[in-house]
């Protein structure tokens, strides 16, 4: 991998007062109450045609707001955390007691062990298409599913970080269930657990969808000295960093080939005809993306809906994250 100098920033916000509100919640105080600052962009979502993948991300973890910047990002939450003294819902007021920061140069990079990461949200991993060829995978292949998803999702990552990736990707999740828990809105599938790549990364950044929701947010169980550690009862002997091992049949493997081109041109919007019922007649049409053996065609990829990240159309196409 080409190596950029990169950054990143990891904040928790230690309060007063339990915070029981959603991350969109948080965000959107933060957008009103520090409108002039230059974290709001990234919040609001005017940057994220600039940006597939999120710079600045509000996690909501054991009642405790968590704040990610990574690259374009790690300016404006610097200064931001620099200036936060309280913010208010209007119905409570929160103060800040102390913020804890965690600081990475190049905290993107790929290298020649596994390391251990564990999802502290759950991870998105499925949409309303990609449930349905999940559920048609035997048993026995369903891991090796996800963990193509997850290495797709890791080559996404470092291309938008603008990190020439020309190594392979090892990826092994290891979940608590393969039954994966429903969420009714977008017809999203999650797990909970763990995985092993050969990818060092930042605490707390998300993978799949709604990341900007909070969801498949990590940590690393190879740094003890990380803010999640501080709190922690588990023996460091536990966090061993693994050889790779390409006989490992639970290990999948993505290459820059699996990569997607991925569009930047905005949707036209669709005029109405004047006559009645075209709309209610509309279909769209069916998807003709097939793969066989795991060889997969290049698709231009609209980006302006979320499932984009982790979208079956998407997958298939090879995602970078």
């Amino acid at each position: 991998m080409e190596t950029n100098i990169s950054e990143s920033i990891s904040a928790r916000l230690v309060s007063d007062k339990p915070i029981k509100k959603t991350p969109y919640q948080v965000k959107g105080v933060f957008m009103k109450q520090f409108s002039d600052e230059k974290i709001v962009p990234f919040l609001d979502g005017k940057l994220r045609s600039k940006y597939l993948y999120p710079r600045v991300q509000v996690k909501i973890l054991d009642e405790q707001v968590y704040i990610v910047g990574i690259n374009e990002g790690f300016d404006p939450v610097l200064s931001f955390i620099d200036k936060l003294e309280y913010f208010n819902f209007g119905d409570i007021t929160v103060k800040i007691e102390k913020i804890d920061v965690e600081q990475n140069q190049n905290p993107v990079s790929l290298v020649d062990k596994l390391l251990r990461y564990k999802f502290v949200t759950p991870w998105v991993a499925l949409n309303a298409g990609s449930s349905k060829k999940f559920k048609g995978i035997k048993e026995d292949n369903k891991n090796l599913f996800l963990n193509k998803l997850l290495g797709q999702n890791l080559l996404f990552l470092s291309k938008e970080l603008g990190l020439n990736t020309d190594s392979k990707i090892y990826t092994k999740v290891e979940l608590d269930s393969m039954d994966p828990h429903n969420h009714e809105e977008n017809g999203w599938r999650s797990f909970n657990g763990e995985f092993r790549t050969n990818f060092m990364l930042p605490n707390f950044i998300g993978f799949g969808n709604g990341i900007t929701r909070g969801f498949g947010s990590i940590f690393s169980l190879n740094h003890p000295n990380n803010l999640e550690f501080q709190n922690s009862s588990k023996e460091l002997g536990e966090y061993i960093i693994q050889d790779i091992n390409e006989d490992d049949t639970s290990i999948s493997i993505v290459t820059i080939n699996d990569a997607p081109v991925i569009s930047n041109r905005k949707k036209k919007k669709r005029i109405k005809s004047k006559k009645k019922g075209f709309s209610k007649n509309y279909s769209p049409k069916k998807n003709r993306f097939k793969s066989k053996n795991n060889n997969v065609k290049k698709q231009e990829i609209d980006i302006d809906d979320e499932s984009r990240f982790n979208s079956e159309e998407y997958h298939q196409k090879q995602h970078d994250l």
